[in-house]
């Protein structure tokens, strides 16, 4: 007889992704890695859910990004939680989150991910958040065939635990 073994869902197994669950507005800064100059910036507006549907713990990212020249982009970032992480697979990026192993403070998570358009690139991001998870910074290392080529810093203000109701009318005001 098979014993089936009920896995502790995401809320559980991830208090840290979870406390994350919200509206969080800041910045992306891009530089080269050779140089350190920088090559693109702009802000951001990022609306993180859980939700369970059909028995499946889900995680949706959306991200809004508006630069000074007056472009705004949105991209959807739909995941499912199994095994211990969240897992991606969508038109953009395959990859995984993780609560980084060992975390005595619990404040890190680790992702990693592949761009479907960019064959040959992958990329590591950390996200560290402060105890009262109210701001976190995010970095990404680039990779390149193998050798880092651009890294990504991100600095946000968490706004609201209320993505529900929470209006996307114009830019953040950071």
């Amino acid at each position: 007889m098979t014993e089936l073994i009920n896995e502790p869902g995401v809320r559980e197994a991830m208090p840290l992704l979870a406390s994350n669950e919200g509206v969080w507005e800041g910045w992306y800064r891009y530089y080269d890695a050779k140089t350190g100059e920088l090559t693109d910036q702009h802000r951001s507006r990022l609306i993180c859910r859980l939700f369970n549907k059909d028995g499946v713990d889900h995680y949706h990212q959306t991200n809004h990004y508006y630069w000074d020249d007056g472009r705004v982009e949105v991209r959807d970032f739909p995941a499912v939680y199994k095994d211990g992480r969240i897992w991606w697979d969508n038109a953009l990026i395959k990859g995984w989150a993780a609560t980084m192993q060992p975390d005595d403070f619990n404040r890190s998570t680790c992702l990693n991910w592949t761009r479907h358009d960019e064959p040959g690139i992958y990329l590591y991001e950390m996200i560290q958040n402060n105890d009262e998870r109210t701001n976190r910074a995010r970095t990404w290392q680039w990779f390149r065939d193998g050798k880092c080529y651009q890294r990504t810093l991100i600095d946000e203000v968490f706004v609201s635990r209320d993505w529900q109701n929470w209006s996307n009318d114009g830019a953040p005001d950071n």
